[in-house]
């Protein structure tokens, strides 16, 4: 990331966003699966209430890593859509967001999509504007920061090996 802020600190717990849905009929496509479009503006959104908690004002998307859809979304299914900051530059915030779906009536929950977005916070004039440095609270912080690092780390090589 950027060089960090001098605004004080923020923990990760503070940004920790979390949204659910029923995937409608109007939300999917022919065959009664979710519309990756629809999925990726949850995503968008829940980043962002992420971003403003931890921030503590505006913020806009950067930037969206690669997306992957893992599983299928079926119609019907709740949706839920995670996101907290894993890392800070000095007016930009990376934050992981995760999607998982589920059947209740079935007991079934799978992981549908992980992403990591990039946002950057904005001030009255919606000029770039420092944001706190992360920090971690507690080893369970911890533990999701260094995973959200190194599965970032994961994808990138991962696309770098398929451009090479």
């Amino acid at each position: 990331m950027q060089q960090q802020s001098s605004v004080g600190t923020r923990s990760l717990s503070a940004s920790r966003a979390e949204m659910s849905e029923i995937l409608m009929p109007n939300d999917t496509n022919n065959l009664g699966r979710a519309l990756g479009g629809r999925i990726l503006e949850w995503m968008d959104v829940c980043g962002a209430i992420a971003g403003r908690r931890f921030a503590e004002r505006q913020v806009v998307t950067a930037s969206m890593d690669h997306v992957d859809f893992l599983a299928p979304i079926d119609v019907g299914d709740v949706v839920t859509v995670e996101a907290y900051v894993f890392d800070t530059g000095r007016t930009s915030m990376d934050i992981k967001v995760d999607v998982t779906a589920e059947r209740p009536s079935e007991g079934d929950r799978r992981e549908t999509i992980t992403s990591f977005f990039t946002f950057v916070a904005l001030d009255d004039d919606e000029k770039p504007s420092p944001v706190p440095d992360l920090v971690c609270d507690s080893q369970e912080e911890r533990e999701l920061r260094d995973a959200a690092l190194q599965k970032r780390r994961e994808h990138r090589a991962a696309l770098a090996e398929e451009f090479e």
